[in-house]
């Protein structure tokens, strides 16, 4: 959850009415501000504003009982997909998944419940989800749209973990994962990579840094480099959000596939 607590007066913040445009994501609040990253706060996440934010690189994160709260953090953590890290114990776990028959990637087979189970998953250090009922029904309207998508690990016919994102052409975003059984989260992450290196994808937004993400291959890079790479992609013609089971040969290219 996102906590904002000053110690000093902050600098002005933009307050957006529905019909206002985002600010320029260079005049989001600096490494010296109480809140680096921070653009701007109120607006509306219907589907227009969504993909105008995620279109110039600007995401909303915010706590139940705030206002919508925009950022643009420089620096921006991505996940190059040429630069995944398939460490050996998440390889084991791939090839063993890969040959099971009651085992399976799904693709928008499920999205609320995705984002259902990634807004109720407890995380060490929030004392509650970012992802509050607003953000539920917007990134599900975002969903219907075409322009949120979920990738989802299925065993034995049951939901076990699961991520969401955003894609607008080729640009990818990546919100939230969640697990229900051991490694599933990273399964889904994995099956996206590899959607991604098929379709010609180059990178993942990952929003914020954390070590998880960086174990996994996740550095980060300037915002204005970001920002050219989403200006680029999104450009692009759009991925078929569908999982082939051969799409696993780009991370586990000795693998025979299960017949």
């Amino acid at each position: 959850m996102v906590s904002l607590r000053f110690a000093t007066m902050p600098p002005q913040l933009p307050w957006l009415e529905t019909e206002d445009p985002f600010p320029a994501p260079a005049t989001a609040w600096g490494h010296d501000d109480p809140a680096p990253g921070l653009l701007a706060a109120g607006g509306a996440l219907d589907v227009l504003h969504l993909c105008a934010a995620y279109a110039q690189g600007t995401f909303p994160w915010y706590g139940p009982g705030q206002p919508i709260l925009w950022w643009a953090p420089d620096p921006r953590m991505v996940l190059p997909v040429s630069e995944f890290r398939l460490h050996r114990s998440l390889r084991k776990t791939l090839q063993t998944f890969r040959t099971q028959d009651h085992c399976e990637i799904r693709v928008d087979h499920a999205f609320k419940e995705v984002i259902t189970a990634c807004a109720s998953k407890e995380r060490e250090g929030q004392a509650g989800t970012w992802i509050v009922p607003e953000m539920v029904e917007a990134y599900t309207r975002l969903h219907a749209a075409g322009h949120a998508h979920s990738v989802e690990t299925w065993i034995h016919g049951e939901l076990a973990g699961g991520l969401y994102c955003v894609a607008l052409g080729r640009a990818v975003f990546g919100e939230s994962m969640f697990a229900h059984a051991t490694d599933a989260s990273k399964i889904a992450l994995s099956a996206l990579v590899a959607l991604c290196r098929h379709h010609g994808v180059s990178m993942i937004d990952c929003q914020q840094n954390t070590g998880h993400l960086a174990f996994l291959g996740g550095r980060e890079i300037a915002r204005t480099e970001f920002l050219a790479h989403v200006e680029r992609a999104r450009n692009e013609p759009p991925l078929t959000w569908a999982f082939d089971p051969v799409y696993w040969n780009a991370l586990l290219p000795t693998l025979a596939p299960k017949a």
